[in-house]
């Protein structure tokens, strides 16, 4: 088993089996990565691999669509298209929550 720490999480960390994706394992475990799609087309799910970018599978053409080089050589990744190999620490930008507007 792998472990996986959100860290926006309050460094939150769970065991995942080799190999799985990091969205699902965050919807699974309560991880918090936000999502809207799940399947490459939004882009909602873009994340900050902080420690062991090297634990984590090629990057696809569909992340290349969301990042630009600057953030792939940072260590970003779409969490839906990211396969882990070994133990990461990943954290994101919180999607501001929004107030309904008082009458």
């Amino acid at each position: 088993m792998i472990q996986i720490t959100f860290l926006t999480n309050q460094n939150l960390t769970v065991s995942a089996a080799e190999g799985a994706n990091l969205l699902r394992t965050s919807l699974r475990e309560k991880g918090g990565i936000p999502f809207k799609c799940g399947g490459g087309l939004c882009g909602t799910c873009k994340c900050l691999i902080e420690l062991g970018v090297e634990h984590t599978d090629a990057i696809k053409p569909k992340e290349k669509k969301h990042l630009t080089e600057e953030e792939i050589a940072s260590g970003y990744r779409m969490a839906c298209q990211t396969f882990v190999h070994g133990d990461i620490h990943v954290s994101w930008k919180p999607r501001p929550t929004t107030l309904a507007a008082k009458v």
